[in-house]
């Protein structure tokens, strides 16, 4: 099978690797296969859809602070975000 173009891509299991698979499941007393009408009933993860979605931005900053930024941890965009709001609203910016 060919190498895969990018991390998103993934190799389907064949009809043998497929059934192999499911005769695992059923051996092992811990897991089971879920049925249809479970995974109908789950509710989706994740985040939930907003009424006015934040358009994408792209621009280029220094790498080291970009580095900082993503240094602080996660929520960094939302920070950077919020900070930048701040000076818009403030009229700095």
């Amino acid at each position: 099978m060919p190498k895969p173009l990018n991390k998103r891509a993934f190799e389907v299991p064949t009809a043998a690797e497929d059934a192999a698979i499911a005769r695992g499941i059923a051996a092992d007393a811990d897991t089971y296969e879920v049925p249809s009408e479970q995974i109908a009933g789950m509710r989706r993860l994740g985040r939930p859809p907003v009424a006015v979605p934040r358009p994408m931005l792209s621009m280029r900053v220094d790498a080291a602070l970009l580095e900082k930024l993503r240094a602080s941890g996660r929520g960094w965009q939302t920070r950077v975000h919020a900070a930048l709001k701040e000076a818009v609203d403030s009229g700095r910016l």
